[in-house]
């Protein structure tokens, strides 16, 4: 066992050079890296948060705002299909979280309420059977509409899943490398974005809700009776972001973000101002052109996130697919939007319960100490194995060195990200490592008092010490895993390496000083052994 056999020989030697290839551009010059040829690795280690410095927020989904839309578009689909069947009705709106509307003539309310039953809400998700929505009839000629319990919870839970997808589109169209972006407890998430320095930025990249509509706009009143009040069912007042006043608009979308395949940032090419040029997709494309036909001479809005950025004259049918939004944009607010609008839009509004920045400087000051503080632990490492055990010592402190290489090779080669904690990972590493050595050593020496020669100690003491390390580095192996699956944050930082350095460990731990002292052995054929 103790011979070095080939498939052994090998294993270490491409452990060492894919160690060192792959940890060394953490050590040199970006200006050198750059200059080296492109199939050499250049990726270098990536920073956590706190070593590094950047950006964490703590965001929470608003659901109730997502419960009152789900039943503000719920008033509305009552209205469509109520119309469309000529069923006449009376006040129709929100009461006490549900819908009521009264049906006007008695002999309806069965006709209305089957027709609701048949037409109004979503099969319930995850169920077999079952709508979202229950529909009851009262003795007044009413009909009362309500969200079951267990629908609003399923699609808040949703929401929360699809805010933390979009969030990420958005954050990688920053650029942004390695952010942590995860849920924390019901409704809130958290997001880790390392490098990123202007918060504001980040916030508002991340905090707009971005739902893009196209709706026509409402001419049958004039805007002096709309501003006093008399908004027409089925329209609403909004904001005219440009200034001025407000636009009266039908509820109704013609077409949404949802619809749209590309935006990207562009310039006007008569005025020369910033736009956002968008395309979309082919029923997309079908029913903005219909929309346009059948609408020319009259004017539709392009509203973001209830504000309407501009309402345009309809000359033509637009059936190409594509068009622009224009607007009071700078180049990097169109931009902005136009990430937004590629990445989509957020199901919920988040609102932002903690903000916090880590300076580059204070991560520099990180990545000094966490450097600091691994050297001191290996040297000192180091130094005990060496005096404790001699050459034997420096076989595993030689072993501890290719273990660090390998250890900072992974993580650079699959972009893993070193946290501070991780680094105190890193620390505990070098110690398991040399409790495996510590372990053979001291067998091989209790069989070496046994009155075995100096190559049974060796086999017997290798043999009997693998088990104990195997069963130890398991268990530590099993903890981290652990921690990284149900961890957060820091704590997942420390697993990771943790976890990793337990591998290599037991690699450059038992084989890797196995090899060392086999051609030692092979070399020297010594009598005795230099720890007895």
């Amino acid at each position: 066992m103790i011979a070095p056999s080939r498939w052994r020989t090998i294993a270490v030697l491409l452990s060492v050079i894919f160690g060192l290839l792959f940890s060394l551009p953490n050590v040199l010059p970006q200006k050198t890296l750059d200059s080296l040829p492109s199939f050499f690795p250049h990726k270098k280690l990536n920073l956590g948060l706190d070593l590094q410095g950047g950006s964490y927020l703590l965001l929470e989904v608003d659901t109730k705002a997502l419960r009152a839309e789900k039943l503000t578009n719920l008033v509305e689909d009552v209205r469509t299909t109520l119309r469309e069947d000529k069923i006449e009705f009376t006040d129709l709106g929100q009461v006490d979280g549900a819908v009521s509307v009264r049906i006007t003539d008695p002999a309806q309310l069965t006709e209305a309420t089957n027709l609701l039953r048949k037409n109004v809400g979503a099969p319930m998700a995850g169920a077999t059977s079952g709508r979202d929505v229950t529909i009851s009839a009262s003795g007044d000629q009413r009909i009362r509409l309500v969200f079951s319990e267990q629908a609003l919870i399923a699609e808040s839970g949703k929401a929360v899943e699809q805010s933390i997808e979009i969030i990420r589109r958005r954050i990688d169209e920053l650029g942004t490398k390695e952010p942590d972006i995860r849920r924390q407890g019901v409704d809130r998430i958290v997001v880790q974005a390392p490098g990123e320095s202007d918060p504001t930025k980040l916030k508002n990249i991340i905090g707009q809700t971005a739902k893009l509509t196209f709706q026509m706009v409402d001419d049958s009143v004039t805007p002096a009776e709309a501003a006093a009040g008399r908004v027409p069912p089925g329209s609403q007042l909004l904001p005219y972001e440009e200034g001025g006043a407000p636009i009266l608009i039908k509820k109704r979308a013609l077409v949404t973000g949802e619809m749209l395949t590309d935006a990207h940032q562009g310039f006007d090419s008569q005025t020369g101002q910033a736009v956002v040029n968008f395309r979309f997709n082919g029923q997309g494309a079908r029913r903005f052109g219909d929309a346009t036909a059948q609408n020319i001479g009259k004017r539709f809005a392009i509203v973001l996130d209830n504000k309407v950025i501009s309402a345009p004259v309809i000359n033509g049918a637009i059936t190409g697919g594509s068009g622009q939004i224009s607007g009071n944009f700078t180049a990097e607010s169109a931009n902005n939007l136009a990430v937004l609008l590629r990445a989509g839009a957020l199901p919920a509004p988040l609102n932002v319960e903690q903000q916090n920045t880590v300076g580059a400087e204070l991560g520099a000051d990180a990545v000094k100490a966490g450097a600091i503080s691994l050297a001191v632990g290996a040297v000192a490492i180091i130094v005990f194995i060496v005096l404790a055990y001699g050459l034997f010592g420096v076989f595993a402190a030689l072993a501890l060195i290719v273990n660090m290489l390998l250890i900072f090779g992974i993580m650079s080669l699959f972009q893993f990200t070193l946290t501070f904690p991780g680094i105190a990972g890193l620390i505990l590493t070098l110690a398991v490592a040399v409790d495996a050595n510590v372990l053979i050593y001291e067998r091989v020496r209790d069989e070496a008092h046994a009155g075995r020669s100096p190559i049974s100690a060796l086999e017997h003491g290798y043999q009997r010490a693998l088990v104990s390390i195997l069963d130890a580095n398991i268990t530590s192996a099993i903890s981290a895993l652990i921690m990284f699956q149900f961890g957060a944050g820091p704590i997942r930082g420390f697993a990771l390496t943790l976890l990793i350095g337990v591998i290599t460990s037991v690699f450059t731990a038992v084989v890797g000083t196995q090899l060392l002292i086999g051609w030692w052995f092979r070399a020297t054929k010594p009598k005795t052994l230099p720890i007895v």
